[in-house]
């Protein structure tokens, strides 16, 4: 295989599912290039009922067609029992040229056999932070080259923040070029309501936060309902989910009264007020451009990004916020 030739199999692996899931995206990303996405890469899961290292290799061995290069990516690649490892050991020592196989790491340890074949035939890119330097190395570069830059009590307090957990940090970063723009040199304070904290709060707060087009506050109720071990990012895209809804059925229904609006909605006249004064501040266009945001951020959720869940409901609050307190 000649040095320019993409690897027939790439072993992405690490203590750290972020960093595991966002070199995986990378890796998945030169691998495709200018291809279409969608007809190169076919995807598997260990975690699956429906799991077969069989149509793994199957997919392996096919040639691509209408593409160059066919990708087939295995997640929770630590969950393969010894005998699939073994059959993919086999496959790796001719594997077809037009193929490439990526393992990402995952529920549990990758069996060495497999990791011995993988280093013959391919890469193996290990994301491991091993050493206090190197955290503080991954933390540099990050910052060296984020779309947003923060002053030295802003980048001491985040350090402190993520403790041993550094994959959070480019999600973090991403959130704030969202909210403050980027290259924004973001401040101590600026940065204190990304970070989060505990308390109680009203099922209300956080709508009534976007609504108002105040990103801090509703990027503080967003982190302490995600603070709550019963909460989930899908809870909370339930909650935006049916608040968008009921605003996007007001839009063009000729309801000019809460009384109407709670009429046409059903149930209680409260819930529907705040969806009537959503509706008539964002309008048509917003409203649209809301309900694709929550559109793309359901797929994200499901697995079409490699960003964690608490970054993608991050992302769409502040966009959110962002887009309530814009002009039309």
């Amino acid at each position: 295989m000649s040095s320019s030739a993409p690897p027939a199999v790439i072993l992405v692996r690490g203590d750290d599912a972020s960093l595991v899931g966002q070199a995986a995206h990378d890796a998945i990303a030169r691998l495709v290039g200018d291809g279409d996405h969608g007809l190169m890469v076919e995807e598997h899961s260990t975690d699956s009922e429906s799991f077969s290292v069989g149509a793994v290799i199957d997919g392996c061995q096919t040639p691509p067609f209408l593409v160059d290069r066919r990708i087939v990516v295995v997640r929770e690649a630590g969950g393969l029992v010894a005998a699939d490892a073994k059959r993919l050991a086999e496959y790796l020592e001719s594997p077809l040229e037009s193929s490439s196989l990526v393992l990402v790491g995952g529920g549990g340890t990758v069996p060495a056999a497999l990791v011995k074949a993988v280093k013959a035939a391919g890469d193996v890119v290990d994301t491991t932070l091993k050493t206090k330097g190197d955290r503080t190395q991954f933390f540099a570069e990050h910052l060296r080259h984020a779309p947003v830059q923060l002053e030295a009590p802003a980048r001491e307090r985040l350090g402190d923040f993520l403790g041993g957990e550094p994959g959070r940090l480019p999600g973090i970063l991403e959130t704030l070029s969202v909210a403050y723009g980027i290259g924004h040199k973001v401040t101590l304070a600026e940065l204190e309501p990304f970070l989060g904290e505990a308390g109680t709060l009203a099922p209300w707060d956080l709508t009534d936060a976007i609504d108002d087009g105040r990103m801090a506050d509703a990027l503080q109720v967003l982190h302490r309902i995600l603070s709550d071990p019963k909460s989930h990012p899908l809870v909370v895209m339930a909650q935006l989910h049916r608040h968008y809804r009921q605003m996007f059925r007001l839009d063009g229904a000729g309801i000019a009264t809460p009384d109407q609006a709670a009429a046409f909605l059903g149930g209680s006249p409260f819930p529907a007020r705040k969806a009537l004064a959503g509706m008539k501040k964002l309008g048509t266009r917003r409203l649209a451009r809301a309900i694709s945001l929550l559109a793309t951020a359901d797929l994200d959720l499901r697995g079409s990004t490699m960003l964690p869940g608490e970054t993608v409901v991050e992302l769409l609050v502040a966009r959110l916020s962002q887009m309530s307190r814009s002009r039309a």
